[in-house]
């Protein structure tokens, strides 16, 4: 059986879906010499990883995407394929990568027109057994952090109080908007760099883990706050109530802060607005905002994807794929993500590709199949009522 690991052909995508480690389990699923795994060439130079340190692993080097791909039985990928890479794909096969399926009809369209089972990693069920599987927790952990480290390259002052003989530096004053995973760490982060640190979320559980950062929680704690969590973690849509009450204990918290880092994201859902023109209009010259939503429409007014943006002299950052920043880093973390779930696939028993899809991993990832779009999220509703 074959393995794919192509380069991602996204400029701005330097993360790859395999590591030398990967590589070796990988390979020690099957028995002796059945499982093959092809890596393109330069795959993952751009996480530090050569393709000498593949072929010690036990790699292939392939030396074009095609060439990775021709006959795979499984690509592991980091984005979801383009039209244009398709060609290249095996019907039958199946290919595991972060989908980003909302609002992308015509990409899975072509996913199921090219006859592959591909399965969107950001859509594995939350639990327990299904952790460390979580490329959300994973990769949001390192966007959070690196969300701290961008806000303090652009901040032109310290962010710990410093006491010296010539006077006092004030610690810098950070509010995080959202205490999901990302957040957390950006919490804990801005926290250890010596910031005074404030945090908000929707969600009630956030409040005992925000304060055992050492972090004050903002929030509007009214009945509607009471119940605003899914079953499943997730914040609920607020009511436009509550959100013109929060709106406004925010608004009056954000003049006085020096960084705000915005990460509010709910699944299928274009980024809900948390800081208005306004807001950022009230914020002091050389404050800074970044905004870990942009990619979805973005929390802050005025951020721009990709870039830096100057309001007033107070700067908006809008850098994409915040994980991708630190792709040595994420890479890894990916990778492993990628091999625990396939290793679910495989049978101990005969060690042979064995998908059970019935598995309620594989029901909740599994966008296409057999030339269908089957996931009830995304099927067209005609063949939605037929599942």
């Amino acid at each position: 059986m074959k393995i794919a690991v192509p380069a991602e052909i996204d400029l701005g995508e330097p993360r790859v879906a395999a590591t030398p480690d990967t590589v070796k389990r990988l390979l020690a699923l099957g028995a002796p010499g059945a499982f093959q795994v092809a890596v393109e060439t330069g795959a993952g130079v751009n996480s530090g990883i050569l393709d000498a340190d593949y072929a010690a692993a036990g790699a292939t080097i392939a030396p074009s995407a095609f060439d990775a791909l021709s006959g795979a039985d499984v690509v592991l990928k980091v984005r979801r394929p383009t039209e244009a890479e398709l060609s290249s794909y095996k019907p039958g096969a199946l290919v595991l990568a972060i989908m980003d399926p909302y609002g992308h009809d015509a990409a899975l369209a072509a996913m199921a027109q090219a006859g592959i089972a591909s399965f969107a990693m950001e859509l594995m069920p939350r639990i327990t057994r299904a952790q460390v599987m979580d490329v959300l927790s994973s990769q949001a952990n390192l966007a959070g952090y690196r969300a701290v480290i961008d806000a303090s390259a652009e901040f032109n002052r310290a962010f710990p109080q410093m006491m010296t003989a010539a006077g006092t530096v004030p610690a810098a004053r950070v509010f995080i908007m959202g205490a999901g995973v990302a957040g957390l760490q950006a919490i804990a982060t801005a926290r250890r760099l010596g910031a005074i640190v404030t945090a908000t979320d929707v969600r009630p559980a956030a409040k005992e883990q925000v304060a055992s950062l050492g972090a004050k929680f903002i929030a509007v704690e009214d009945e509607e706050f009471k119940q605003a969590e899914t079953a499943t973690g997730y914040a609920k849509p607020m009511s436009a109530e509550y959100q013109a009450k929060q709106a406004a204990l925010v608004a009056d918290h954000i003049k006085k802060q020096d960084i705000v880092i915005t990460t509010a994201l709910i699944p299928g859902r274009p980024a809900p607005k948390l800081v208005s023109a306004e807001m950022v209009a009230s914020m002091k010259p050389g404050s800074v905002l970044v905004d870990l939503a942009v990619e979805r429409g973005g929390n802050v007014e005025g951020a721009v994807p990709a870039q830096v943006t100057f309001v007033n002299g107070v700067k908006i950052i809008g850098f994409v794929n915040m994980p991708g920043r630190l792709a040595a880093s994420a890479s890894p973390l990916y990778a492993k993500n990628l091999f625990n779930f396939f290793e679910t696939m495989v049978s101990k028993e005969t060690k042979t590709l064995a998908v059970k899809w019935d598995d309620e991993l594989v029901k909740a990832t599994l966008l296409t199949r057999d030339g269908a779009v089957v996931h009830p999220n995304f099927a067209p509703k005609s063949e939605g009522a037929a599942q």
